[in-house]
């Protein structure tokens, strides 16, 4: 068991099953039982894949002062999530529509609300932080000022900035700077994967970086010990229904198996492991295997 804090988004999330994309125009669908909501976010996601595993998280985020806001707090308290640094400081919660096909490709519309504009108070988080291993700040820009807080004290980092086009992407670049574990997605990669790493390796000072390929695996690649390949993915164990959440499933068990062995190989089978076991939920906050069920998946060799 590891003590972790995670700061990050938390929202409504409505998910919208449709026959295939493009989707074509019709005035009106009847999709039963293909309109479900729940909590989400990628900072409650990764919160909850945590706990699931046995970690103990101190979450850091920001809602509104509405009845989305409540709905939230009740998700936290039954995911077993303390809600003491979930901040109501927001005008409204922040929401998302995902539309999902029966091959599991999404597409994601994510309104903040206002919540860019915002600080996370920073005794707040020198609060929360005191006594955890790592600090995993998504790039949300309340996490942003945190990053030379954790720094400060020491503390490591670890982020993900999943779609990303531009080494000197001036939305992302202090997130990488600042990360000794970086995460991201192959989807905008203006090169191959492999050709990005190195030049990732090059610019910033991160220890481990995995790329994420989808249905292909994902990436890795360890500073320390100038490995650079690529991992196939681990065989779902039951049929795919949305593939909303991977990513953020991926990160979190690679992070909770890693800091128990300092181990990134092993971490990622598992994490892959983890990773398409969850993929078989309809919410990007469901369907996260325990970490028992993890290793003896693993130790079968069902990958």
């Amino acid at each position: 068991m590891t003590d972790l804090l995670v700061s990050g988004l938390i929202n409504l999330e409505t998910d919208l099953q449709i026959d295939g994309f493009p989707l074509p125009y019709s005035p009106v669908r009847y999709p039963f039982f293909g309109v479900t909501s729940g909590v989400s976010g990628v900072g409650y996601n990764l919160a909850k894949a945590f706990t699931v595993l046995g970690d103990q998280v101190r979450f850091l985020s920001l809602i509104g002062q509405d009845a989305v806001g409540r709905l939230v707090r009740q998700a936290l308290a039954a995911a077993g999530i303390a809600d003491s640094y979930v901040l109501p400081h927001l005008a409204e919660t922040p929401q998302s529509v995902i539309l999902y096909d029966a091959s599991g490709r999404r597409q994601i519309h994510v309104d903040l609300k206002d919540i860019q504009e915002q600080t996370y108070p920073a005794g707040q988080f020198e609060q929360a932080r005191r006594g955890c291993a790592l600090a995993v700040l998504c790039n949300i820009n309340f996490s942003r000022p945190l990053l030379a807080l954790a720094h400060q004290v020491g503390l490591p980092i670890a982020t993900d900035v999943h779609a990303i086009h531009d080494l000197e992407d001036s939305y992302n670049r202090d997130f990488m700077a600042a990360a000794q574990i970086l995460f991201l997605s192959d989807e905008q990669l203006p090169c191959s994967p492999e050709a990005w790493a190195r030049q990732l390796l090059n610019r910033y000072g991160a220890e481990v970086i995995v790329i994420g390929l989808g249905a292909q695996g994902a990436l890795l690649a360890v500073r320390r010990d100038h490995f650079l390949e690529r991992l196939p993915a681990w065989p779902p164990p039951r049929p795919v229904v949305n593939t909303i959440g991977a990513g953020d499933a991926l990160f979190a068990a690679f992070l909770h198996f890693y800091w128990q062995t300092a181990d990134p190989y092993t971490a990622l089978r598992k994490a892959q492991c983890f990773a398409a076991c969850k993929i078989g939920a309809r919410h990007a906050a469901e369907g996260f295997p325990d970490e028992a069920t993890v290793n003896a998946l693993v130790a079968a060799g069902a990958g």
